[in-house]
């Protein structure tokens, strides 16, 4: 089953989007179906999060053994040229070495938001189905509520559409299956 989209494609192209001077403040500058979203930067806590989940993801894999996959943080990634889609995720592993400036969607093997209150339902909504669309294999996402408490729920692509595979919270070490490999921990080490 492929995801379908109902959405007017904007006039600004990938390749408009890569050549666009991006934002020097933090802010992520992001293509989706053609139109430019400009993200605030990232709260403190929200960069804290991102980055003990790379860092959680590259232990994992160097205990595995996985020399040819990389985790890193905020790069761009071009999602569909003909959806003309564009994202910046907070965290990705990627199959390829981490060169240049951007990647494509083949070069992921799981994508990971961070999501905050503000965060709309209809911006998660389509960002979890476009890099469905992409065949992106793996999803994460990081739900933090107005108290800021967090849930980490892992998703796996099935027939085209991401499966709800683990839901956390902190306070009790899990292992997640839905990554390119088995990575154990506590989201409690996501907050600062």
């Amino acid at each position: 089953m492929s995801v379908a989209y109902e959405h007017n494609i904007g006039p600004t192209t990938v390749d408009d989007w890569l050549a666009r001077d991006h934002p020097t403040d933090g802010s992520r500058l992001e293509l989706i179906f053609g139109y430019l979203h400009v993200s605030p930067a990232p709260s403190l806590r929200h960069q804290y999060t991102g980055d003990e989940l790379r860092a959680v993801l590259r232990d994992a894999l160097r205990q595995n053994g996985r020399a040819d996959l990389y985790a890193i943080t905020g790069v761009g990634v071009r999602i569909s040229t003909s959806l003309r889609t564009a994202f910046i995720p907070d965290v990705v592993v990627l199959n390829t070495k981490p060169l240049g400036t951007c990647c494509r969607a083949e070069d992921l093997e799981l994508a990971v938001e961070v999501w905050s209150p503000g965060n709309t339902r209809a911006e998660r909504e389509t960002k979890k189905a476009v890099y469905a669309s992409g065949n992106v294999p793996y999803f994460w996402e990081v739900n933090e509520d107005r108290l800021g408490s967090l849930t980490l729920v892992t998703h796996v692509l099935k027939d085209g559409q991401y499966v709800e595979d683990l839901t956390a919270r902190p306070g009790t070490t899990v292992t997640i299956n839905a990554a390119p490999v088995p990575v154990a921990f506590d989201p409690a080490i996501l907050h600062p």
